[in-house]
């Protein structure tokens, strides 16, 4: 008789905006997640968990404090200054959130080539308490958005 397969640690969130972006990552990491992704066996024999964002069209109110209550870093591609609502859910769940700058990161591929050129400074955010968002653009690195 066979062990059950550990389960995988979740670290981070792709929004429904980077849904590309988001399955070619959870192809090859475990420790990512979508809003509707079913879940299954990944990389290293261990078992993701289906997502509790269930929801790809949910509010913000709704998806930003599950991801807060996860203790997961949301990874999404908007101009975040102009969605005054989506940084107060973020402010008062304590949510983590980088962005991928707009222009930078029109399409899937680009969306990647941001995140790979600050892979290791997105990294570094799992320590870092909430509420924050940063934007990343491929050439200027991590910008921290006032939540103010």
């Amino acid at each position: 008789m066979s062990k059950p397969a550990k389960p995988a640690h979740v670290q981070f969130y792709f929004d429904a905006d980077v849904l590309g972006l988001a399955k070619l990552i959870v192809a090859i990491r475990r420790d990512a997640t979508y809003p509707g992704d079913p879940g299954g066996t990944v990389k290293g024999g261990r078992v993701r968990p289906p997502c509790t964002v269930t929801d790809r069209a949910a509010a913000d109110e709704v998806w930003i404090p599950e991801t807060a209550r996860q203790n997961w870093l949301i990874i999404r591609d908007a101009a975040i200054q102009e969605h005054r609502a989506e940084i107060q859910a973020v402010r008062v769940s304590g949510a983590r959130m980088i962005t991928l700058a707009g222009r930078d990161a029109g399409n899937t591929f680009d969306q990647l080539e941001v995140l790979m050129c600050n892979w290791r400074a997105i990294e570094r955010k799992l320590d870092e308490a909430g509420p924050f968002i940063y934007t990343a653009t491929r050439t200027g690195g991590l910008k921290a958005v006032p939540l103010g």
